[in-house]
């Protein structure tokens, strides 16, 4: 089928949470075959709400098959060895030493396959002073500074998404790929490390630079003085976004947009560099003028001048707005017990096309499927 680059690739997913099953969903919708490898009780985000079918099980796992293996045991470990035999990738996200003290570390895997690229997906570096800690999203969002740059300063409140745990998971398929293509010509596995610190970091590189070249440490505001991007509040209480950037045509196309021709000559906005250094009160400008108007006045507005905009949408909003049902983002999937999924699409296209998948898996719904067919090849 068009778009399923992965096809006849074998992933085996030791994951729970987010990190590697966010890693096995790139994966999988790209077309390999990612079988979830769960304890009895399964991966504990199933039991986020009521159930075994969380929604946030949901986002993370369609596309994949369901096995449970109990790998306290001899006869669990046994079986993951013969599945490892036939498989590509193996991910896992347990701490560092977790996979040694079950008796199935990197070592002994590629002994019972030389080909297979084993990804280690953790909190903090391998050879760091925090390995042995215990780490989620926001650990890596702190440590990295990344969380520093979303932080209100004068009311810190965590918000938003997880995105460090993404960012983990999304480097780990970037590394797996890169392992595979080069399998092609060597033949050899690999061993992938990434780590929800760096892949936090590597995230942002510019920050980094900013520092490293000119001693500029970014706070929160920074980069959106530079970008010129600002989120204002019109008079019915919606919100509206903006993102002048750098091209002086868009400066003024807002000022006609907002019957300010005047501020085009105002020396605190005469320039770009004028208009970072005075942020703060072209802001505030900004937020006066926006409340004397309803949203729908000034998307219109913003439109017909062509000034980057949109609405800030609330997740019902993104549901049925016209930009993402023109996309088809989203689609609907059967399950024979769970009834309707709503899925994301992937947002890769390949000759314009990308395929509905399938629904996430119920707890262990295909291990007798999944042990059968390594019975059946060793026969």
């Amino acid at each position: 089928m068009s778009g399923d680059v992965l096809s006849g690739v074998r992933v085996l997913e030791l994951g729970s949470f987010i990190t590697a099953p966010y890693a096995g969903l790139l994966l999988a919708d790209l077309g390999a075959d990612v079988v979830k490898i769960e304890p009895p009780d399964g991966d504990p985000f199933r039991s986020f709400g009521t159930g075994k079918y969380s929604p946030n099980f949901v986002g993370y796992n369609r596309n994949k098959r369901s096995a449970v293996l109990d790998l306290k045991t001899e006869e669990g470990r046994v079986a993951l060895l013969d599945l490892v035999r036939d498989a590509d990738v193996l991910i896992e996200n347990f701490r560092p030493g977790v996979m040694e003290r079950v008796g199935l570390d990197y070592e002994t895997l590629k002994a019972a396959n030389p080909s297979l690229v084993y990804c280690a997906i953790s909190g903090f570096a391998r050879n760091g002073p925090n390995r042995d800690r215990p780490a989620f999203d926001t650990i890596g969002q702190a440590l990295s500074g990344l969380l520093d740059l979303t932080l209100d300063p004068d009311k810190p409140m965590v918000r938003g998404p997880t995105i460090s745990d993404q960012l983990a998971g999304f480097y780990a398929c970037y590394g797996i790929l890169g392992a595979l293509f080069a399998r092609q010509a060597s033949g050899e596995g690999r061993r992938v490390d990434v780590n929800m610190i760096e892949a936090s970091m590597a995230f942002m590189p510019d920050v980094f630079a900013s520092f490293t070249r000119q001693g500029v440490v970014m706070n929160s505001r920074t980069r959106a003085a530079y970008s010129q991007a600002y989120a204002l509040v019109c008079a019915d209480g919606r919100i509206v976004g903006l993102q002048l950037s750098s091209l002086e045509k868009f400066w003024v196309a807002l000022t006609e947009a907002m019957e300010r021709p005047d501020l085009v000559k105002d020396p605190r906005f005469a320039t770009r560099m004028d208009r970072i250094r005075n942020v703060e009160d072209l802001n505030l400008l900004l937020a006066d003028t926006f409340r004397q108007r309803p949203r729908a006045e000034w998307l219109e507005r913003l439109a017909q001048a062509d000034v980057p905009h949109a609405s800030v949408n609330s997740i019902d909003e993104v549901m049925t707005d016209p930009e993402i049902l023109a996309s088809g983002s989203f689609y609907d999937i059967e399950h024979p017990e769970m009834g309707t999924v709503r899925a994301l699409h992937r947002p890769v296209l390949y000759d314009g096309e990308r395929q509905e998948g399938r629904c996430p898996p119920t707890l262990g719904e295909h291990t007798e499927e999944v042990l059968a067919a390594r019975a059946s090849t060793e026969s």
